[in-house]
């Protein structure tokens, strides 16, 4: 099986597992399911690449890395200022 297809598995595997998760313990929550699925992909692509030659999807894929940590930093900022706000 070639890299791209395994990390493409793996990544279904984990999202599955945390909606899993999340639905047996009752707390669908979309910030949550947000911030482990982006902690699923970074480690995906992490054990997917190579340090001499970078494939091309996983050169699109940083680019959903980088629109993820964006994301991820408004969630943190919403929820500083909820906090300061009290």
């Amino acid at each position: 099986m070639r890299k791209k297809h395994l990390a493409a598995c793996l990544l279904v595997a984990w999202v599955l597992l945390v909606i899993g998760f999340m639905i047996l313990a009752r707390t669908l929550d979309l910030e949550i399911f947000f911030v482990l699925w982006l902690i699923g992909i970074l480690v995906v692509v992490e054990l997917a690449s190579d340090h001499f030659a970078t494939p091309r999807h996983l050169q699109v894929q940083k680019f959903v890395i980088a629109a993820g940590v964006v994301l991820f930093g408004a969630i943190v900022a919403r929820k500083v200022l909820e906090i300061l706000a009290r």
